[in-house]
């Protein structure tokens, strides 16, 4: 048992100073830390040295890293200018979505897949990642943008429509056909889980905390770590509501920092609930969960299935930012932050990794397959930094790179 325990602390130990390591240098270069993350999950994970290896401490560490870290994000979003910019973050949702499925979904027929693999194919293509986004956004410090906006809400968007269609998929694999019935209800249990946290968030939370600040006044029992794990208490309540409504946590975590930041708390307060929350996440659980990402990936694929990886991701990569850019078209947003914004779509990381790795343990798909689909969602994800960047830099060189304050946004 305590050599147990001492293998995982040496393990977390490792982890902790690869990210930290890696994460400056690629700093250094100017490029976001989970850059670096990644990259030493790679390095020092199963696919090459074996140095840090998958552990249950690590799991639940990581998931608590992409919730801190959603809850921080949220925290940082207006969700009034997140309604001003819903249009353009639908627009984006649905055109990252319906583009990448098709093309998986034909590739998997090419392949000869079955149709049961084809539509992994498709979803794990449509697959994004909200987390992946959130950290990009924060380490390329333009939460303030209208880019960002779009993006958080074309990802928070997206990532619910593609667990209403995983859901659908799975009872068509369970029982060989799809009902309009059970896709409403799948579809119905999100909209009523966003109806109850927008009546939760924005009408009794400000009141429930303003009439227990009054009380912890009265008794003398006020105090920034009592609010801290207030406001912990009730992102947990909404990553509840969130599992209720068969979403992931992450999505219950952000919409919990969206309403912490509308509770109208006290400055010093909030300021220290949110330094608080931003050093818990980025400093110590969010670094685990992006080197941890990096331990699915397996490199046999690179001598034995060469030509179907490449085709995959390139098909994975192509179609989610021209289908997020061709969608944004119709907006007032311009072409260029329309392929930014595409750039910004195209990493999936979480989501993809766990609907194939539910696929895989279905028995729906092969070990190889597995593989290959992970691997697009760690390179896709790699690219995220990068790209984006360029991206900025650009909308920066050619003063395009519009703030949420400086413009409100409609669809034409």
């Amino acid at each position: 048992m305590v050599e147990a325990a001492g293998i995982d602390l040496l393990n977390l130990l490792l982890v902790l100073t690869l990210a930290w390591a890696f994460g400056l240098l690629v700093e250094r270069v100017g490029y976001p830390a989970l850059m670096g993350e990644i990259l030493a999950g790679i390095l020092f994970g199963p696919a090459l040295l074996g140095l840090v290896h998958p552990s249950e401490p690590l799991d639940i560490f990581a998931e608590l890293g992409v919730f801190l870290l959603m809850i921080y994000v949220g925290m940082e979003v207006d969700i009034h200018d997140l309604f001003d910019l819903g249009p353009q973050a639908l627009m984006v949702a649905v055109g990252g979505f319906v583009l990448p499925f098709g093309l998986g979904y034909a590739v998997g027929g090419v392949l000869g897949a079955t149709i049961e693999q084809a539509l992994f194919i498709g979803i794990a293509m449509a697959a994004t990642s909200l987390a992946t986004k959130s950290r990009i956004l924060v380490d390329l410090d333009i939460l303030d943008t209208r880019i960002a906006g779009v993006l958080l809400g074309g990802a928070l968007l997206s990532d619910v429509g593609v667990m209403v269609v995983f859901t659908g998929i799975m009872g068509f694999v369970e029982t060989g056909e799809v009902t309009a019935l059970g896709l409403g209800l799948v579809a119905g249990k999100a909209l009523l889980f966003f109806a109850v946290a927008l009546v939760i968030g924005d009408k009794l939370l400000p009141y429930i905390w303003e009439q227990l600040e009054g009380w912890m006044t009265r008794h003398e029992f006020v105090d920034k770590t009592s609010a801290f794990t207030v406001a912990l208490v009730v992102a947990l309540i909404f990553a509840f509501l969130a599992a209720l409504a068969d979403l992931h946590m992450i999505i219950g975590g952000f919409i919990a920092g969206l309403f912490l930041r509308q509770a109208q708390l006290d400055p010093d307060i909030y300021d220290h609930m949110y330094n608080v929350m931003y050093d818990l996440a980025m400093g110590f659980f969010a670094p685990i969960f992006f080197v941890t990402v990096a331990f699915e990936l397996t490199l046999t694929v690179f001598t034995q299935s060469l030509g179907l990886l490449v085709l995959i991701v390139v098909v994975a990569f192509v179609s989610k930012i021209a289908g997020s850019w061709l969608f944004t078209l119709p907006t007032k947003l311009s072409s260029k932050e329309g392929l930014v914004i595409g750039l910004g779509m195209n990493g999936r990381g979480t989501v993809e990794i766990v609907i194939v790795s539910i696929a895989l343990s279905a028995g729906i798909i092969g070990q190889e397959l597995f593989s290959i689909l992970v691997f697009t969602a760690i390179f896709t994800t790699t690219l995220v930094p990068p790209t984006v960047k360029w991206g900025i830099d650009w909308l920066e060189q050619t003063d395009e790179l519009v703030f949420i304050e400086d413009v409100d946004v409609e669809v034409e």
